[in-house]
């Protein structure tokens, strides 16, 4: 089925796919996948070669666009994009606790060990056979798009003329462990960062989890605030701006009434909107399986901050956030969660996760990549991304320090134009 309509400078064609959820039983349970295609108005009749986008989460839909700004600008000047929606995201066949209720847990875990990247290229392999048979499509990928890219160049290489990724080369030697080893001390380098920047931080945390540890605070999806949540505000530490929206959201935390002090209405709400765990349930449930080759995550990011003194919250000592780090306790607090605890406790401890990349083909990759690593990433090691690179032949990248993770949004145009320079060797690193 397809829909058409116009966006400003752009025309957009609606996609729904009906593919496989298991593709060694292809003629099983089927779901819907739905990619959404666009084309400058002066190409719509060039026969224009696709860029497929692969949004970072997991558990997120591609981007929707408004206009013809940013990097898609930049791609369409020479492709029409597809904007794929991964598989348990936005129209395709969306995954939460309301679509699952009908599931046992382990059929839900089941169910869901379908929904990592090894699939989610499946998927893409079935749509290029229907909207680009005879021709290679190119790939832009990031975040855990990238570590989409890294499997398809594995699964299908034949399949592209070339890729991009923006912040997502995947630590294909690392265990969950040892990643989040590495992510942890991102986090710590990020928090010294941010209480160096805002003098008062400290003592605005100080005093609102103070008032937390003496007060029932409800939020406005209806959870009671924790200090556990509290510290995952830290998410937001590795971002362009993310900073700035976390100090001042601290600064209007409380407010003093007649009453005396009291949480902010405003705070209740907009810390409600600075979580996406709710919403975007894949993002916790599959998250550490994004790292795991034939081996369980085992709660890895919990194994690594429970040795970790400064990460547990203790009031007469500094404060510090946490990262994007999925911990158990998310599916005793966060309420669209706690339907799939159990879930999550099976994939946590599934071992028999199927093997992502494939270094004997990366080794001899012949498909030009380009790659953007940022060496602040709080998300993706800069280490670990290096380490991988050196593995990769005819494999470019451009290390700067100019962007956070998600640079690509911010200044996406100049940032996809200088990876399209490097595939094509006319680009000074």
């Amino acid at each position: 089925m397809t829909l058409h309509y116009s966006l400003a400078g752009i025309d957009v064609i609606k996609h729904h796919f009906s593919l496989a959820l298991n593709y060694n039983e292809p003629k099983a349970e089927q779901i819907t996948v739905f990619a959404r295609e666009l084309v400058a108005k002066e190409h719509r009749n060039a026969n224009l070669p696709f860029l497929v986008y692969f949004q970072g989460g997991p558990g997120f839909a591609a981007q929707r666009p408004i206009d013809n700004s940013g990097w898609i600008k930049r791609a369409l000047t020479q492709f029409r994009v597809l904007l794929l929606d991964q598989r348990g995201t936005g129209l395709s066949t969306p995954v939460n606790y309301l679509s699952l209720a009908h599931l046992t847990p382990r059929e839900q875990a089941d169910y869901l060990s379908h929904f990592r990247a090894d699939n989610i290229i499946n998927d893409a392999i079935a749509i290029k056979k229907k909207l680009s048979p005879l021709q290679p499509w190119s790939i832009l990928g990031q975040s855990f798009g990238g570590f989409c890219v890294f499997h398809y160049l594995c699964r299908a290489p034949e399949d592209l003329a070339q890729a991009f990724i923006t912040g997502g080369i995947p630590p294909i030697n690392s265990s969950p462990l040892e990643v989040y080893q590495h992510t942890f001390a991102r986090v710590k380098s990020k928090n010294e960062a941010f209480f160096k920047r805002f003098a008062d931080a400290q003592t605005l945390i100080s005093e609102l989890t103070a008032y937390i540890s003496e007060n029932p605070v409800i939020l406005a999806s209806g959870e009671q605030l924790s200090i556990e949540m509290l510290q995952s505000l830290g998410i937001h530490l590795g971002m362009e701006n993310g900073p700035e929206e976390v100090y001042y959201l601290l600064e209007q935390a409380l407010i003093n009434t007649a009453s005396g002090k009291q949480i902010n209405p405003l705070f209740l709400t907009q810390f409600s909107h600075m979580l996406d765990y709710n919403t975007n349930p894949l993002f916790a449930i599959l998250h550490e399986a994004i790292y795991c080759q034939q081996l369980s995550s085992n709660w890895a990011a919990e194994q690594i901050r429970s040795n970790l003194d400064e990460f547990q919250y203790q009031p007469d000592k500094p404060f510090l956030f946490t990262g994007e780090m999925i911990f158990p306790w998310f599916f005793e607090q966060f309420n669209n969660l706690m339907p799939l605890k159990d879930c999550a406790g099976l994939l946590a401890t599934k071992t028999d996760w199927p093997m992502l990349y494939d270094l004997s083909v990366l080794n001899n990759n012949k498909v030009p990549v380009a790659a953007a690593i940022y060496s602040e990433d709080m998300y993706v090691d800069m280490n670990l991304s290096l380490n991988t690179a050196k593995q990769v032949t005819n494999l470019q990248y451009w290390l700067t320090s100019q962007y956070e993770h998600n640079g690509i949004r911010i200044d996406g145009e100049v940032i996809l134009d200088k990876l399209i320079a490097l595939n094509a060797g006319t680009c000074l690193r």
